[in-house]
């Protein structure tokens, strides 16, 4: 387990992001970071002492760019600032996400192109280290100028106002941070303009979201093969020269991942055995994972390069004295990116819910109609099915691209805006509802095979059949469901199950 993070030495990791959010690594500033942020800010000091029209600096924000400002009224600018764009809707993040934000956003000062003091980045480092949480809402971003009123909320505390979570607690900010033994700021010149302006709250948002989404398909390959058992499914189709032929690498990462975890059934057949095609929720399923695998491994590229990114305005160039007023803060890049990963997991949970109705559907198998004996008096998987159909249902409409929507803002200068965390928080629902969708067709995979030949099953398959019936029993009439399904959805969420499938198919991701 990673157990400190150096911000500076190198690009920040998945991996490392994951460890100080979830896991509450140490966050290290390196004494390179510190030098190239002091090196920033001397540049913004030398354009506040020398009069230069700097935007966001010397002039106020937005439509107000042409309006100039003193030094004075400079630093009541910042707070203004803050104070103003703290207008977040609804519940609040995690703190997982919470953590990520200031993360990010540490990393972003730390590259040096921001032009702040030390001590803002310091404090903040100081604040993941001992636990201290801006309370921040989960709406309210247009995606640019990037996260401006999240990102708002982030920063209240440290300027004592807001709320934060400490210690389990929710406290007024100033009392979280001397609790804590913090020490409050005023913000200096371009300060409160740095600390917002910028793409960590969808960044963050995505960045769980796809680290989680890495390990779930896996979990989807390990579904399809354990309903293939249950269906007595064409192992043919997996052969790799088939999909040799056609050589997406998502699509042949998962053909053999399912040969390796089907090795030693008994329970598939080959092609002409007893049938001569399946369906395609089953034939098909190398072919459509797999495209949903390509897509996460291009979210995850360029949620990486985003992670190490400078999105803030204006840039600092110390090594010309110029600030540059520009549009990184744009989050376009990752907005089509994060409505790419929603749809992916979606076509997961569309093909997991065709495959889970073969199994209950007894017009689609040779099983007891709705894997239960004496139907009629027992209803048994019946409403399973009607509750993973909700919810690729639901899926479907959070699908449609946030990307796509812009509305003008900020006296129509804002004009072209991206929904990056409309997209990205989208991305996380779907994610847990293919989560489910996934629990609910292990837990009928499991019963049908329970009501089938009895054959033996493959030695992946077996381990996660075992591990399944240790939190869920075979239905043998009509009980209470949705505590089964929440037992093997905690499976997933707390990534058991991915210890069989990184033993036999070897996780993208690792985890800590």
């Amino acid at each position: 387990m990673i157990k400190k993070v150096l911000i500076g030495r190198e690009n920040l990791t998945l991996d490392d992001f994951i460890a100080v959010c979830r896991h509450s690594a140490e966050v290290v500033i390196s004494e390179e970071s510190r030098k190239s942020v002091e090196l920033s800010r001397e540049t913004v000091k030398s354009f506040v002492e020398n009069g230069d029209v700097v935007y966001g600096v010397t002039t106020g924000f937005g439509k107000f760019s042409e309006v100039c400002v003193t030094r004075e009224q400079s630093i009541q600018m910042q707070r203004n600032l803050i104070v103003s764009h703290a207008v977040g809707s609804g519940e609040f993040f995690g703190r997982d996400v919470v953590r990520g934000v200031m993360l990010l956003r540490i990393n972003n000062l730390c590259i040096g192109y921001s032009g702040v003091r030390y001590k803002i980045v310091k404090m903040m480092a100081e604040m993941l280290n001992k636990g201290v949480h801006p309370m921040i809402p989960e709406k309210g971003s247009l995606g640019a100028s990037g996260d401006l009123a999240p990102l708002a909320h982030m920063v209240l505390p440290m300027i004592g106002l807001g709320k934060a979570e400490y210690m389990g607690e929710i406290l007024a900010g100033r009392t979280a941070m001397e609790k804590a033994g913090i020490e409050i700021t005023d913000l200096d010149a371009k300060e409160g303009l740095a600390l917002i302006n910028g793409t960590q709250v969808m960044t963050a948002v995505g960045a769980l979201t796809i680290y989680d989404s890495m390990k779930l398909i896996d979990i989807a390959d390990l579904a399809a093969c354990m309903a293939f058992e249950a269906l007595h499914g064409i192992i043919s189709v997996l052969d790799p020269r088939l999909h040799r032929l056609r050589p997406h690498k998502g699509q042949i990462k998962t053909a053999v991942n399912m040969l390796k975890m089907l090795e030693g059934s008994m329970c598939t057949m080959k092609q002409g055995e007893g049938k001569i095609q399946d369906a395609y929720s089953l034939r098909c399923t190398p072919q459509v994972h797999g495209a949903s695998r390509d897509a996460l491994e291009f979210v995850k590229e360029k949620v990486e390069i985003e992670m190490n990114s400078v999105t803030d305005n204006p840039l600092i160039f110390p090594e010309t004295g110029e600030g540059i007023s520009g549009g990184n803060f744009h989050g376009q890049p990752v907005a089509l990116a994060f409505d790419f990963l929603g749809i992916a997991l979606a076509e997961l949970a569309d093909i997991s819910e065709r495959r889970l109705e073969r199994m209950v559907n007894p017009a689609l198998n040779g099983l007891p109609a709705f894997l239960v004996d004496s139907g009629g008096v027992n209803s048994g998987f019946m409403i399973v099915q009607y509750s993973a159909a909700a919810l690729v249902s639901e899926n479907k409409v959070l699908a449609h691209p946030a990307s796509v929507d812009s509305i003008p803002s900020s006296g129509n200068q804002e004009d072209h805006v991206s929904m990056g965390t409309i997209g990205a928080r989208k991305a996380m629902e779907i994610f847990k509802n293919t989560r489910r969708v996934l629990a609910m067709e292990l837990m009928c995979s499991c019963q049908a095979i329970d009501l089938g030949s009895g054959k033996a099953l493959g030695k992946a398959t077996k381990e996660a059949y075992n591990m399944i019936r240790r939190e869920v029993d075979k239905l043998i009439c009509d009980r209470e469901m949705y505590e089964d399904i929440n037992n093997l959805e905690n499976l997933l969420t707390h990534k058991k199950l991915n210890e069989i499938t990184d033993n036999f198919c070897g996780g993208d991701v690792i985890d800590h």
